[in-house]
């Protein structure tokens, strides 16, 4: 049962999707005039089908209206002026736009699917607003053409939380299809290891079908490993016993972060381990601090559970820390959540994915389509994504999956379309 406690935490700004939460607040108007929960009693289902349809009409005209002001925006984003849009005045925290978003059709989709203008006693919620924003983002790059690359998060995007990429994961015939017809694949995740082997255990399902499929050795070297955020990456080499390579530096950094002094990296992450520290002991966490070469952490101790409240207190504490030091407006840095444990990365994931973009040379944002979990605006380690590329918010691997076919069905319709 939901508490007044619950619903007081989940309204905090951390929490929440303002772009998305505005949407909703749309939405909430047809419902209340459209729907109609009395006809749950009539014996006709014309009176349902009506309903429904009312509901449905009033729906997309919103969403119709939204895109249009989506599309302001982006004018206002070329003209240097995004500041000025109205979309900007009604929801101060929207980021730029790479594409379009086709969230009239979006919505019909979607509705087709989860029956939301059948609803006569839930409104249309969170999640029927983030999968229609996904599907109206999928539908704005298929149309614009072929989707050159495509980044995914690991934990709970491509395998449970803390699990593996095995072999029976339906996620690997998708991710093969989509380098079949031309895409690159990114794999940007917040596990920072120096060794290719630690990666090859982690995502070994999709290494080893990859390297026994029939793809063109070029296909299969379309495939890339950015760890701890943007700090390592490794190349797919067939050749290799763990089926990826280190990538040397200088192939794959942007020359922004040739600029990261290691001084700087050194203080950052001294300051941030502080942080922890003095967090642990005051919330009386049974911890371990884990410090690497670009990144610091706690983890639980055996057999210990950290609540989500310890979790997000610990991330908004060392997270409001650094922004505060010197060094911390200096270097970028990432502080996320990871389910158990709390880790400060150097860089964040906009730099994972533009140093992909970078390294299969130089795609836009606007071809770029990143796949996450975490966007909620503190302690998400996917959420700074947003300033590289268009991304798409799943809540689990089945949801990938779903979003993977979505996507092949679209470009299906679409090259139809242009036969």
């Amino acid at each position: 049962m939901t508490t007044r406690y619950r619903v007081e935490y989940a309204l905090k700004t951390h929490r929440r999707d303002q772009l998305i939460e505005w949407i909703k607040g749309l939405l909430a108007v047809p419902f209340v005039l459209h729907s109609q929960p009395t006809a749950v009693f009539e014996p006709s289902s014309e009176t349902v089908e009506q309903m429904a349809a009312n509901a449905q009409r009033r729906y997309a005209e919103i969403m119709r209206d939204v895109e249009n002001i989506v599309n302001d925006h982006i004018n206002h984003q070329k003209a240097g002026a995004q500041d000025r849009s109205k979309l900007r005045l009604l929801v101060p925290s929207v980021a730029n736009f790479f594409t379009p978003l086709a969230l009239h059709d979006a919505f019909i989709w979607q509705d087709q699917r989860r029956c939301i203008s059948f609803r006569r006693f839930v409104p249309p919620s969170f999640n029927d607003i983030r999968l229609v924003l996904n599907t109206a983002q999928v539908m704005s790059l298929t149309r614009a053409g072929p989707l050159e690359l495509v980044t995914f998060d690991g934990d709970v995007t491509l395998y449970d939380d803390g699990q593996c990429l095995t072999p029976d994961n339906p996620v690997i015939p998708r991710i093969l299809k989509l380098m079949e017809s031309g895409s690159r694949i990114g794999i940007v995740t917040a596990a920072g290891y120096t060794e290719a082997r630690k990666y090859y255990e982690r995502l070994y399902g999709l290494l080893d079908a990859i390297h026994a499929s029939n793809l063109p050795q070029s296909s299969k070297q379309s495939l890339i490993v950015l760890g701890g955020e943007s700090n390592y990456c490794f190349k797919f080499a067939g050749d290799s016993p763990d089926l990826l390579k280190l990538v040397p530096r200088n192939e794959w950094l942007l020359d922004e972060m040739l600029l990261w002094s290691e001084a700087d990296i050194t203080e950052l992450l001294d300051v941030a381990e502080a942080s922890l520290r003095d967090t642990v002991r005051n919330l009386r966490m049974e911890a371990t601090i884990v410090r690497k070469d670009r990144a610091v952490g706690i983890i639980p101790q055996p057999g210990q559970k950290f609540c989500r409240e310890t979790l997000e207190e610990t991330v908004l504490i060392v997270q409001k820390i650094l922004e505060m030091s010197p060094v911390g407006r200096r270097l970028p840095f990432c502080a996320f959540n990871g389910g158990n444990d709390v880790f400060v990365d150097i860089g964040d994931k906009s730099w994972g994915v533009l140093a992909c973009q970078r390294f299969f040379g130089g795609i836009e944002g606007s071809k770029t389509l990143h796949v996450g979990d975490q966007f909620l605006s503190a302690g998400a380690n996917d959420f700074k994504a947003r300033l590289a590329c268009t991304t798409a918010w799943i809540a689990n691997p089945a949801e990938t999956v779903q979003l993977l076919d979505e996507i092949a069905e679209l470009d299906e319709i679409q090259q139809r379309k242009t036969r």
